[in-house]
């Protein structure tokens, strides 16, 4: 089994879940919940992680995370929750399917969306193309075992300590308003299917626009571990072929947009000769044959398709 991929840095926002071995349930009674965000309560103390919104499920579990100190890796003191799961049912073996997932997530595109996506976990049916049954209101408004309700206003002096509830900010300008406002956006959830922020995820590992992917980037650059630099090499990947896609519906000569697709894109000849009207790919390799010939003896042309390769490598690190 590869491992993991763990980006750090300091602040750094995650989406942290973990779901039971098999399937299982991991936790067996409210005892057991009350374990678990005992030992997370135990982690923010110990290492400084910032708790913005959690959800316990029956098999798994969500977490908003923030890491002023870059320990993700280190910080994963809820992983002691697995001896004590097996210390009080007498059980051994794994609890945790794999080690937890982690996803970097830029908090000012994505706070809400995943803040209201974790807490209405519990109240989701089970077909995530079906809306939420309107009758379920109470349902979530009873539901202990996540933030929704500190951030509804409905357990002002009892919600857990060590959570922050900083990003209410999000929702409005003051503590009331934004409370006000978070419990209209959740009650217009009820009848609508909603929609996984997960679509968006990039390579698997980012939640956020290209300011997040190129951090990532960075610090996977330096990293040496196989599964970072596979993972780098997807990324380039990707960023070289939306970068040609933008630079091909923006040129005008149709055979610079040609040798574009083939030499930087890597695509089949033959693919795009369908596309631009040719009977097989011979028709393209003589056009972009033609053109590089004459880009060696017309300096201006030779100086605009080395500038394309330049700008079609920005995106690498």
């Amino acid at each position: 089994m590869t491992r993991p991929i763990r980006v750090e840095y300091p602040d750094a926002v995650y989406h942290v879940t973990a779901r039971g071995n098999e399937k299982k349930a991991i936790y067996r009674d409210d005892r057991d919940r009350e374990r678990f965000l005992a030992a997370l309560g135990e982690t923010v103390e110990r290492f400084g992680v910032v708790v913005h919104a959690y959800c316990l499920m029956p098999n798994h579990y969500h977490l908003l995370l923030q890491t002023p100190r870059a320990n993700l890796s280190t910080a994963a003191g809820w992983t002691t929750y697995s001896i004590r799961f097996n210390r009080r049912h007498r059980r051994s073996g794994h609890l945790f399917q794999g080690r937890y997932k982690a996803h970097l997530v830029d908090a000012d595109s994505y706070a809400e969306e995943l803040i209201k996506y974790i807490h209405l976990n519990p109240v989701r049916p089970k077909d995530k193309r079906r809306p939420i049954p309107t009758g379920r209101k109470r349902e979530l408004m009873d539901y202990q075992w996540s933030s929704h309700r500190a951030y509804a206003g409905y357990i002002e002096n009892s919600s857990p300590s060590w959570l922050s509830l900083d990003w209410l900010s999000y929702y409005g300008s003051t503590r009331e308003t934004a409370q006000r406002e978070y419990c209209r956006q959740i009650e217009q959830m009820f009848g609508q299917i909603v929609n996984s922020p997960w679509e968006d995820l990039q390579q698997g590992l980012v939640l956020g626009g290209e300011a997040l992917s190129a951090r990532v980037r960075e610090v996977l650059s330096k990293a040496e571990g196989q599964e970072e630099i596979r993972w780098q090499q997807r990324a380039d990947a990707a960023c070289v072929t939306e970068t040609i896609a933008a630079m091909v519906e923006k040129e005008t000569d149709k055979k610079i947009a040609m040798w574009l697709r083939v030499r930087l894109g890597g695509e089949r000849m033959t693919q795009v000769a369908a596309e631009y009207g040719y009977r097989d790919g011979s028709g393209v390799h003589q056009v972009i044959r033609r053109l590089e010939q004459k880009a060696a003896k017309d300096q201006v042309l030779s100086a605009y398709l080395q500038a394309l390769v330049e700008e079609a490598r920005r995106c690498q690190v």
